[in-house]
């Protein structure tokens, strides 16, 4: 049975298929995939429109997102035989570097930096619209919460600070029938890497910048 929008339910998934990443790392699925994530369902022509694309095109690529599991039809508004997609939630994870081959590293930094690159520009483009258009955001304006941390763990340490985050993430997901008429997409991102060996070398001194825009002080360990 197929997982109402907004839920997790079940075992992580890991995709170790490298036909899986491959087929996960085509810049256009990325950003449909991306779309229908933020946006809700959608049928190929209106994807086709936001994306600059022509039908033919998004239908194929929704085609065989659907064929990896990442997409499916659902009911869309009834109007005529249009077809509508959406994202499947879950719990999908990726093979520990460590235990990927080259090929499979290749295809992994390529899912990264488009990834990344759509997380910037998706941040970028609310701030934009936060200075654009503030009154009619209205409070959803502020909406910014940010921390930078530091903090000294084992690599047991950080795996469980890993899992009590998505645990956490996923106490607040619910079936849209759930979930109140006020609330918004909200998009979380976690990015938590070991810091060199040997420190990098420290920048020229340079005049304070002034405070930066944000609702939340930086953690601190």
């Amino acid at each position: 049975m197929a997982k109402e929008p907004g839920t997790t339910s079940g075992a992580p998934e890991e995709l170790s298929d490298l036909r899986v990443l491959k087929a996960l790392a085509q810049p256009r699925r990325q950003q449909m995939l991306q779309r229908l994530t933020v946006h809700g369902p959608a049928t190929s022509a209106t994807l086709a429109r936001a994306l600059g694309l022509n039908t033919g095109a998004t239908s194929y690529h929704l085609r065989e997102l659907a064929r990896y599991g990442f997409v499916e039809e659902t009911a869309g508004t009834g109007h005529g035989r249009e077809r509508w997609w959406r994202a499947i939630p879950g719990d999908r994870r990726f093979p520990p570097r460590s235990k990927q081959n080259a090929e499979t590293r290749l295809v992994m930094d390529e899912v990264n930096r488009l990834s990344y690159a759509a997380d910037l520009e998706l941040f970028e483009q609310l701030q934009r619209e936060a200075g654009n258009a503030g009154a009619e955001l209205g409070e959803w304006a502020d909406a910014f919460p940010y921390s930078r941390g530091t903090i000294r763990l084992t690599l047991r340490e950080l795996r469980e600070f890993f899992e009590e985050y998505i645990a956490l993430l996923n106490r607040y997901k619910r079936p849209d029938t759930e979930t109140p008429a006020e609330a918004r997409t909200v998009l979380t991102r976690l990015l938590a890497f070991p810091a060199a060996d040997t420190p990098a070398p420290m920048p020229a001194p340079h005049p304070a910048p002034l405070p930066s825009h944000s609702s939340e002080p930086e953690a601190t360990s």
